[in-house]
């Protein structure tokens, strides 16, 4: 084969296209364009980089007080969806009304199901400070109220009352009895009638001898007594009843004398929240009602060797859980939630010890993630949700009620078996904004039926933009409120214009700038770090520089291996000389978020056949879907080429050579045609040049992805074997624009040591390959002699006359079996 500097010279002129300008390998910024010495000069932001659309779905969002219209933001990691999301969230909610307070109390009535009280912003911790002040001057006021003297001298006179009531009854009916000859005894078993004489009671022997008509008249007059002792005793439990009931209105009118003005100062402090005071109605009722048993557990509890603690106390039922505070709440509640479960959303029910068992109650309600969002915005990673035990389930409940019911896990289960609390819901007005992967958000949208029903807006982050003058200038202000925010030394302009060829090179493309904010951030803080090492105020290009080519380092331990076994040949590539049926495919590999490219050797074998292309990875199952459908594309390329006027006799096998794990995709379907074309043709193919590039039944060669590390990859290969000025790279013309190559890949393509070639045919890539002419055909569909195409044109011609030729003596052969 002729010399590679001449042979592109004459492949050009045919036709092949010659090799990129060093200038289109990679499109640097250049740092005197840009208006400013440091980004500590620029303002702030004017928006989020490139995300106008993801902004106006979130305004929208944000402006929508509707059912059913909450958020789902999505895009790729690392775009600055939560950061960004939130700092508008943040922003808009400033210029909201401070939704509620929310309070829990007790339910006199039901103490099980507790009462929910809405109050205004800020109100309820002085509610409850203001009950617990309340309770703390009951212990001391109740007990002095009942022990003063005016409480006890009334108290006695209705015991006194009582006392004369029965002791009237029963004298009367005495001295009626004993008018009687009869006497009321005290026995063990309660009051009896006996008839008596001389003061005292007639023995059974001596009443048995009293005459008949003395002994009925005694038995009458007992039986009358009786019935008289009988509907006394039936009248005692009544005036015992009443003096009990006139106790407990001494009781109601001394409490009421005791907590009326303690509670009517509460009262003055909510009077215009109706509410408030008819829960206030029920406090001092129920204080009126029990204050007897408060005072007798206070005076059993004084008896005790230890104090019974105060959330024992039975006064403990008039306390307030202020649940929901926005007391130093300025606008509407933003709320991130990190771990998204049922109670983290809802709220729980907590338990404490009492003498071996555990209890609840009212005070023990804590609040949720939706408790504190509610009249706001809930922010949640939709990942994390749907992790989340019931987090999922538990959201949609809330979301599609519109209230809040907190539950523990075993109620909403329905496995409990024991008693437990069930407060009163909280209406929920809430905004609630998902933030996940995209392939979440379609899954969701697939599968899930009221996913759209709740979450009718979605937002999408977009991972690069146009680079332009406006969009470098308003990234620089991005760095800018970066550097501010954590505090870093602000980078100048050629620090600038590096990271702009960095977030280029972060797209993968030379007219974009990708909008990965994370990584950024990363570099800037490793940038500062260096700068600060190196005694600067400012950070420079030189500190960018290091800071990439040092997270390259730490990252590519595993491909400075695989580049090492080439070198010692463990691993066969050549990248000097010529094979036929043999090219240099590249491919892209990522491990822990480092891409990098490395050439493989493709090997094709072609023999007599039934026009059949065998994928050797597919036949082993190491060929994926997409790689398979690049092998069926060339195999229609070589039908329609040159198996339109006859059948394809041949069979070929194609291969990747020590290659042992999965293969996919379709960026290697070009070089394996065009090993495969040379072996049909019997050319050489110049093994140093590279190949990748997807190809289609038009023979047209279609971009592919990664074509920057694929190149960075068999350059380092070619380095590594020492450079002569004919390596270079093939890649598809539509991939040009996504050059942003390094800078010593570059500076080699200056030096006339490095070329790549941007083709858009097969016919342009096998001139490149071989030297030779493709050859077009003429009206009669034939190639010109010498050219690749007639070269395997002429070959499949062979091979078919072959095929024919052993048709022909196996049917010979077969009609001297039938006539035998």
């Amino acid at each position: 084969m002729n010399d590679l500097t001449t042979t592109f010279g004459l492949a050009g002129a045919g036709g092949a296209p010659e090799a990129l300008d060093p200038g289109q390998l990679c499109r640097r910024c250049d740092p005197t364009t840009l208006p400013f010495e440091t980004v500590a000069e620029l303002g702030a932001p004017t928006g989020i980089l490139g995300q106008d659309r993801a902004v106006e779905a979130i305004s929208l969002a944000i402006e929508m007080r509707r059912k059913g219209y909450n958020l789902f933001v999505y895009g790729p990691a690392g775009t600055g969806r939560h950061s960004r999301v939130t700092e508008l969230v943040r922003a808009h909610a400033t210029t909201e009304p401070v939704p509620s307070d929310w309070c829990y109390v007790n339910n006199f009535a039901d103490p099980a199901r507790p009462k929910a009280l809405r109050l205004p912003p800020g109100r309820a911790v002085g509610l409850r400070d203001a009950m617990n002040r309340l309770v703390q001057d009951l212990r001391v006021a109740l007990p002095a109220a009942f022990q003063r003297e005016e409480y006890r001298a009334r108290r006695d006179a209705l015991d006194q009352e009582l006392k004369a009531r029965h002791e009237q009854a029963f004298g009367e009916l005495q001295q009626r009895a004993e008018k009687k000859g009869l006497a009321l005894l005290r026995t063990p078993v309660g009051l009896a009638v006996a008839p008596v004489r001389n003061g005292e009671v007639i023995p059974p022997e001596v009443f048995k001898r009293l005459p008949e008509a003395e002994r009925e008249a005694i038995r009458a007059d007992i039986a009358e007594t009786e019935q008289e002792l009988t509907a006394l005793m039936r009248k005692t439990p009544e005036w015992e009843q009443e003096h009990r009931e006139a106790l407990r209105r001494l009781n109601r009118e001394t409490t009421a004398s005791a907590v009326g003005h303690l509670i009517g100062a509460i009262r003055a402090g909510y009077a215009d929240l109706p509410e408030v005071l008819a829960y206030l109605d029920e406090v001092e009722r129920d204080l009126q009602e029990n204050a007897n048993d408060f005072l007798m557990a206070e005076e059993a509890g004084n008896q005790l060797p230890f104090k019974i603690p105060a959330e024992l106390s039975g006064f403990r039922r008039y306390q307030v859980n202020a649940l929901v505070d926005h007391a130093s709440s300025r606008g509407a509640p933003v709320v991130c939630e990190d771990n998204p479960t049922h109670q983290r959303l809802v709220g729980r029910i907590e338990h404490i010890a009492r003498f071996g068992t555990l209890v609840t109650d009212f005070n023990l309600l804590v609040a949720g993630a939706l408790h504190a969002a509610n009249g706001g915005y809930l922010i949640l990673d939709a990942e994390k949700v749907l992790r989340a035990p019931f987090g999922w389930d538990t959201l949609k409940r809330a979301l599609h009620s519109g209230e809040i019911r907190i539950q523990s896990l075993e109620q909403l289960l329905s496995v409990a078996t024991t008693v437990s609390l069930d407060p009163e819901p909280i209406p929920l007005d809430v905004k609630v904004i998902l933030i996940g992967p995209p392939l979440l958000y379609h899954l969701l949208a697939e599968f899930d039926a009221e996913f759209q029903q709740l979450f009718k807006i979605a937002a999408e982050f977009d991972d690069r933009v146009d680079r332009n003058d406006d969009n470098i200038v308003e990234f620089a202000r991005l760095l800018g409120a970066i550097v501010r925010e954590r505090k870093l030394r602000p980078p100048d302009r050629g620090a600038v214009a590096r990271l702009v060829d960095y977030v280029s090179r972060l797209a993968s493309d030379s007219e974009k700038l990708a909008t990965r904010v994370r990584e950024v951030v990363e570099l800037l803080e490793e940038a500062d770090h260096r700068a600060g090492r190196n005694g600067r105020d400012i950070v420079s290009a030189e500190e960018v520089q290091a800071t990439v080519e040092a997270r390259i380092r730490r990252a590519d331990r595993l491909y400075q291996r695989l580049q090492e076994e080439i070198r010692r040949k463990t691993i066969r590539i050549e990248t000097s000389g010529e094979r036929i049926g043999q090219v240099n495919g590249l491919s892209v590999h990522t491990f822990g978020g480092f891409a990098f490219g490395l050439p493989t050797r493709i090997t094709a074998r072609v023999r007599l056949g039934e026009g059949q292309v065998i994928d050797i990875e597919r036949e082993v199952r190491l060929g994926g879907p997409v790689h398979s459908k690049g092998i069926l594309i060339l195999t229609g390329f070589l039908a329609g080429r040159y198996g339109s006027q006859r059948p394809l006799a041949l069979t070929a096998s194609l291969v990747f050579e020590q290659s042992y794990g999965a293969v996919d995709g379709d960026s290697a379907s070009a070089a394996e045609l065009f090993a495969l074309l040379s072996a049909l043709a019997e050319i050489p193919i110049a093994q140093s040049l590279a190949v990748t590039g997807s190809v289609d039944q038009l023979g047209n060669i279609q971009a592919i992805g990664g074509v920057n590390e694929k190149i960075e990859g068999f350059f380092d290969t070619c380095r590594n074997a020492g450079l002569t000025g004919k390596e270079g790279v093939l890649i598809p013309a539509a991939n040009v624009k996504h050059l942003m190559l390094r800078d010593d890949v570059v500076e080699a393509a200056r030096e006339g040591k490095f070329r790549i070639y941007p083709v858009s045919t097969v016919d342009q890539g096998i001139e490149l390959l071989t030297g030779i002419p493709a050859g077009a055909p003429d009206l009669a569909g034939n190639y010109p002699d010498g050219t690749v195409n007639h070269r395997i044109a002429t070959r499949l011609a062979r091979f078919e006359a072959k095929t024919l030729a052993r048709r022909a003596r196996e049917r010979t052969a077969r009609r001297g079996i039938d006539h035998a």
